[in-house]
């Protein structure tokens, strides 16, 4: 059996010249990174056009050890719709060298439902995330310059906020003292770094809808605040020019293709469990203006990533999706109703039975508090029987979601044309797309309304640090932002280790701050971290590259 990467190397790509061609991309509007990928200009977006597009949105259960195929379902039931003859375009995230070099892999698919060119796009790609660390860290680099020099905006060193950054699972740079050393050496003060992902400023590029608007949301960034408690930002630094010149390459969306040539915008790529979860707006933008069906993805379950795509993203990009697939496998259900990873291939009815809540809601949720039509995806494997795969239809049909079986994985779109023969009926119907809570709700009834009708907690306790930070955010002008809560992806509470479907739970947030040029203000709860740490065995341990440069191990 080939891996991932064999496949990936094995494809024959069209030049993507000529997927751009067929997406309808002027050629003026192309730039090419070479054979088979390419950027495409805002300039293409300021085109008047009165087409019509219908966005789909696939989520997935809380994620398992087990895994669930998200990324993989997305790109197949993608690539089953052009084989269906509807023209379609995906928007997805740009991966991590985190994750890659962890444990989690990349995010370019798998099996046969895969973009490529695989290695490039799990990798350095076109160099955005290097453009974000860039620019965050001139922000950073220009914050304590103005300390240095006399510190004009008598920034209090015990209250700056804003950390450096570098693209890789690296615990040891979470809390950090520098500036040591002799006068000329900086300010000694405590610091810390975030994955990039996390950094603001990919959730700025993600957002922003223009160049303008990217210098705008750039300059609102807040740093730190004065000895007075009074915010500082980086337009106080005169820092927004520069850093949108850092990002102005970086904000044009990255075009490539399946192995069946279905074209994907791969842009942006910031996680679910401590950011946004969404590709960029321009992406999905692009993606909307050139096709008919447009399928995008938010990261880890729906709880996370679909919550934030639908309550931040489409809130702010006055998006409206019109179907969601909810993605699952037997496998991870079992995992959720307590069998161990290790013994996942066995028919376990009783198990599944006990995992099934968690599948349910998350239907539930899509369908009763966002108001929006939506079809469970099985990720098929080959152990599942017949029984467990009707018990899963069953249980989702007494909810009024149907299940349709997904094997991209070994098929490709051929295996997810069952899948996307349901989304084209769905998303024909009429839904009530509305949010989880009101636009310019405050920010405790924001947060308690994602923890009750999301999650399915009982209510919020804020930790006395955090009702301060509230209340300095109230006293700012911060206090009716959207919310970008910070969780565990592994569970509907903020404890990694209560799978299913739990009752009777608080959500416990521990920290505020805001994101004013995200435009969002982020609870991180329970033990949620900006910075991941690299697993006992690391992923990076099984990558290399042969002595014609081929690489090998990646997956």
């Amino acid at each position: 059996m080939l891996s991932d990467i064999e496949i990936a190397q094995a494809a024959r790509t069209a030049p993507i010249a000529e997927v751009a061609q067929e997406l309808g991309v002027a050629r003026e509007d192309l730039i090419p990174y070479g054979y088979d990928k390419a950027k495409v200009d805002y300039s293409a977006l300021s085109e008047p056009t009165d087409h019509t597009a219908k966005l789909v949105l696939v989520t997935a259960i809380n994620p398992t050890p087990a895994g669930e195929g998200k990324t993989t379902t997305t790109i197949g039931l993608a690539d089953a719709l052009h084989r269906l003859g509807t023209k379609t375009c995906m928007a997805l995230r740009e991966p991590s060298l985190g994750p890659v070099f962890g444990i989690k892999g990349g995010a370019a698919g798998g099996g046969y439902a895969q973009v490529v060119p695989m290695e490039d796009i799990n990798l350095h790609f076109t160099g955005d995330f290097h453009a974000v660390g860039a620019a965050n860290n001139l922000l950073a680099a220009m914050l304590d310059n103005s300390i240095q020099q006399g510190n004009p905006l008598r920034i209090d060193p015990r209250r700056v906020t804003w950390k450096r950054c570098v693209d890789m699972n690296d615990r040891q740079l979470r809390h950090v003292v520098d500036g040591l050393g002799a006068i000329a050496d900086g300010t000694p003060r405590e610091d810390g770094f975030d994955i990039t992902v996390a950094s603001e400023i990919m959730a700025v590029l993600c957002l922003a809808s223009s160049i303008r608007d990217l210098k705008e949301r750039l300059a609102r960034i807040v740093v730190g605040y004065t000895y007075d408690r009074e915010p500082v930002t980086a337009a106080d630094l005169h820092a927004e020019g520069a850093m949108a010149a850092l990002l102005k390459d970086a904000l044009k969306p990255n075009l490539v293709q399946s192995l069946e040539g279905t074209p994907a915008f791969v842009h942006g790529g910031p996680f679910a469990n401590i950011a946004h979860g969404c590709n960029s707006v321009m992406a999905t933008r692009m993606a909307l203006h050139y096709a008919d069906v447009v399928v995008t993805e938010a990261g880890f379950g729906a709880d996370l990533g679909a919550e934030k795509f639908l309550d931040i993203k489409c809130r702010m990009a006055g998006l409206v999706p019109n179907a969601v697939v909810v993605v699952a496998t037997v496998r991870a259900l079992k995992y959720n109703g307590g069998v161990a990873k290790d013994e996942l291939g066995h028919e376990n009815l009783e198990a599944l039975a006990a995992g099934m809540p968690n599948l349910l809601h998350h239907v539930r949720v899509m369908r009763e508090v966002y108001g929006l039509p939506c079809v469970v995806a099985i990720n098929r494997f080959p152990n599942d029987t017949e029984a467990e795969l009707e018990l899963v239809r069953a249980s989702c049909e007494a909810e009024g979601a149907n299940v349709a079986l997904s094997e991209v994985w070994a098929k490709g779109g051929e295996g997810g044309e069952e899948l996307a023969r349901e989304v084209l009926r769905l998303v024909e119907e009429p839904n009530s797309f509305d949010f989880s809570y009101p636009t310019g709700a405050s920010i405790e009834e924001a947060v308690e309304a994602v923890a009750t009708r999301v999650y399915g907690a009982d209510g919020v306790t804020f930790a006395p640090a955090a009702a301060r930070q509230v209340a300095d955010l109230h006293r700012l002008g911060f206090g009716n932002l959207p919310v970008c809560v910070a969780k565990t992806q592994y569970s509907l509470t903020d404890d990694a280790s209560k799978l299913g479907e739990p009752k009777g739970f608080d959500i416990t947030v521990r920290e505020a701050k805001v994101s004013a040029g995200a435009g969002f203000v982020v609870m991180l709860t329970g033990s949620i971290m900006t910075m991941p740490g690299l697993p006992k065995k690391p992923a990076a341990e099984g990558i290399d590259v042969t002595d014609d440069g081929r690489i090998t191990g990646l997956f």
